[in-house]
Formats: C-alpha cells, structure tokens, sequence
C-alpha cells in the first residue's frame, strides 16, 4: 500500500485501473471506462451518499468493533466512531478521497471545539476556515496529505481555500448536481424551492407538479442514454449497466425518477440531509433540519476521542485483507464498489473477507440495482459460510434517506 500521490492523474493510479478497465482500449466499452477514469481521478464525492444510520442499524455496531470501509467523503467512517468502535481502516483508491479522510479526522482531533468542526466542515461562506487550517490543523498532517491542500488549483488558490466556500459543491458530484439544476432551471424550475415546503404532503405535490415532469423532457431522455452522462454521479459504466437492466426503453429516466421521487417525499426535509444537499447544495441550518451524524454536538466528543483509532490505507480493499490475519475483521463496509468488479475480483474480494471475518462478522454494500451482485458469481466455497438477512436487508434499503441504490444487503458469517 502507498501514500497518496496528491497530483497522480488516472494514467499514474494503478490501483484505479486495475479495478475500473475491463475493455480493450480502443472499445467502445474500454473508452467509455477511460473517460470515466480520468473524471474520476479528481475528487468526486465531498460528502458519502450512504445513510450511516442505515449502517450502523445494520452492523449492529457495538463498541470495541473492528471495522474495514472504503472511504469515499469520510462522513461514515467519523459517524462510525460515535459507537467507539476498537479500529477503523479505511481504503479508498482515489487519493483525493484520503486526503479529505485525513483533513476530517485531523479536524476533529485538533480544532479547539464542536462549533469549530462544524464550521470547517459543515457550513458554507465561512471566510475564516482557511485560517483556521493552517493554525490548528496543517502542523499535524502527514506530508503528502498537507501538499495536497496546500496545493494551487487551475485558478491559483490554494486547495484548503474552498472550505471558505463550499466544498459540497465541488467535486464530480457536485457540479453535476450544479447542472442538475442549470437543467431544471432551463425548464423554469427552481429545485431549491423545496426548502419552502413545510411537510411530506407538500414536498410529494412539489415533486409531482415540478420534478416529475421533468423526467419526461426530450433533452432528458437523450441525456440518460447515454452512459456519460451519469458518470458525474460517480456512476462507472458497470454500474450504469445494472441500472439500465431495470429500464424498459433505452433510458434510464425513469429509475431516477423512481430514485430522485424516494429522496424528495419518502422522508421528512428536516430529518434528511441528503436532500438539503441535492435540491439546495447545502446542509440546513439549526431551525431548518439536521445535520450528518458526524456533525452532531452529541456525538462530538466520542469522535474526537476515537479519531485516533482510525487509518487511512490508499489501497483497495482486497488488497488491504491479504495483509491481515485471520479472524480479525468485525465489521465490512463496500458501499458500493461490488457493482465495479469481475467476477474474478468478487471472489478474490469474498474470499478474503472469509479468511479475516471474526465469527459473526457482518458485511454491508449497496448495489446500484435491487438484487445482490453476489447472486451466481461466487465459487461454491464461499456462499456456505455465509447467511444473507434478506428481510433486514429491504427493510433497511427503504429506510435509506439518500435513496440513491437499489438495494442494500447484509451478510452474517455463519459460525464454524
């Protein structure tokens, strides 16, 4: 495993093309998997779009735990750290991924306190953020994860200066939620509106008479074709693929509306900062909603007194097992990189996760469509040591506030 290389573009990060290439280069499928690398070499996701109550319902996550998870924003593996598990080890292949794992664990380590935390992390237009940075956080960051935010983008500011703005809407993800609205706004919808609603009946009549239509606009249709186009969810070609297994047409406009109406009705705005970051591009204010777990004040203090049992691997996660001993991991979080691989790289990845799984180890991933990804594709020694929690698992996929997957899946090791 390496450190990150803060500057590495996909045509240097190996361990990113050995997971996404699976085409000949000059394919139609292999360019479509190179296009989708180097939009994926930046940083795509400032905030996880997976429900960390979901997870941690899921896991039953129970002090002194030891987990593995990818990374992605890092907001799960900090609310993790609210049940003060014994470890966390976190693998991410996208180095700018470590980088913000790295800042968000030194900034509950080492800012003076929870208002500090929030402002840094979990509010916009907060000038002095930078400042802050450098004055209690940078002098405890490793070298390459300080470079990195201390590094000038295309414009000349430095990276760390977009906390000063609003780094949720950076990112892949969150300039194609810019454009999302850019789109809407085209058509004389302003999505933001929805923060005028005052219960789940008017954000369904809102979503109705305003979002629904939407769906049915040409230029919509031609867009959700077209495999690209959701690459700026961080939807890799695959995983599109899954997704489009569901449609009827050609396009998968209706499944995101399915997945767009979930997010907008199925739960209560104050309750869901899922959707204050879809339709508003922000976090809700204190009289407006919650925040993410990991922003709490109640929660504060167990994170700042656990962050120091977490590490951030760049590495992938098979890659990470083979180094461990057996019967040493509790708890696996695959958010939903399963939907990337092979079936060669599905059973080198379970068959680590058999070898290093405690007894009653549980394993958790989200998958683009319904069924599990695992259903046929594992060698015959692997699916026996293992019992899938179907019922569990769609009772969990619907309580899921950020109604982006298909499904979410639980797996329990069997005892021996």
């Amino acid at each position: 495993m390496t450190d990150i290389a803060p500057n590495a573009g996909f045509h240097r990060n190996e361990k990113l093309k050995d997971a996404l290439l699976q085409h000949a280069p000059l394919s139609a499928a292999g360019l479509s998997e190179r296009l989708f690398g180097l939009l994926f070499s930046g940083l795509v996701y400032a905030q996880i779009w997976e429900d960390p109550e979901v997870d941690m319902e899921a896991m039953d996550l129970a002090e002194g735990a030891r987990i593995v998870t990818i990374g992605s924003g890092g907001c799960n593996m900090l609310a993790y750290l609210s049940r003060r598990p014994a470890s966390i080890e976190v693998v991410d292949l996208n180095p700018n991924h470590v980088a913000l794992n790295r800042l968000k664990l030194a900034a509950f380590r080492h800012l003076p306190d929870h208002a500090s935390v929030r402002r840094l992390l979990g509010e916009p237009s907060v000038k002095t953020n930078a400042h802050m940075y450098h004055r209690h956080v940078a002098p405890h960051l490793d070298a390459g994860t300080r470079d990195y935010w201390e590094a000038r983008d295309l414009m000349g500011r430095r990276r760390i200066t977009v906390f000063n703005r609003n780094i949720y809407r950076t990112g892949l993800l969150g300039r194609f939620i810019a454009l999302g609205h850019l789109i809407a706004r085209s058509h004389g919808v302003r999505l933001e509106e929805l923060a005028e609603t005052r219960s789940l009946r008017e954000q369904r009549l809102f979503f109705d008479n305003r979002i629904a239509p939407l769906f049915d606009k040409p230029l919509i249709r031609w867009l959700t074709r077209r495999k690209s186009s959701l690459f700026g969810l961080g939807i890799p070609p695959q995983q599109y693929d899954e997704l489009a297994s569901l449609a009827e047409d050609g396009t998968i406009a209706p499944v995101l509306r399915h997945r767009l109406e979930k997010l907008a009705c199925h739960f209560l705005l104050r309750d869901n900062y899922f959707a204050w970051q879809a339709f508003m591009r922000r976090y809700p204010k204190p009289e407006e909603g919650i925040l993410p777990t990991y922003l709490q004040e109640r929660h504060y203090s167990a994170i700042r007194e656990t962050a120091s049992r977490v590490t951030v691997h760049h590495a992938n996660f098979t890659e990470l097992l083979a180094g461990k001993p057996a019967a040493s991991v509790d708890r696996y979080v695959l958010l939903d990189a399963q939907d990337w691989m092979t079936e060669r790289q599905l059973n080198d990845l379970w068959s680590e996760i058999s070898r290093t799984a405690a007894d009653g180890a549980r394993v958790i991933f989200r998958t683009a469509a319904e069924e599990s990804i695992l259903d046929g594709k594992l060698e015959p020694a692997i699916p026996g040591q293992w019992h899938y929690q179907a019922e569990r698992s769609q009772a969990l996929t619907k309580q899921d506030r950020s109604a982006i997957y298909g499904g979410f899946h639980i797996y329990e090791k069997r005892p021996v």
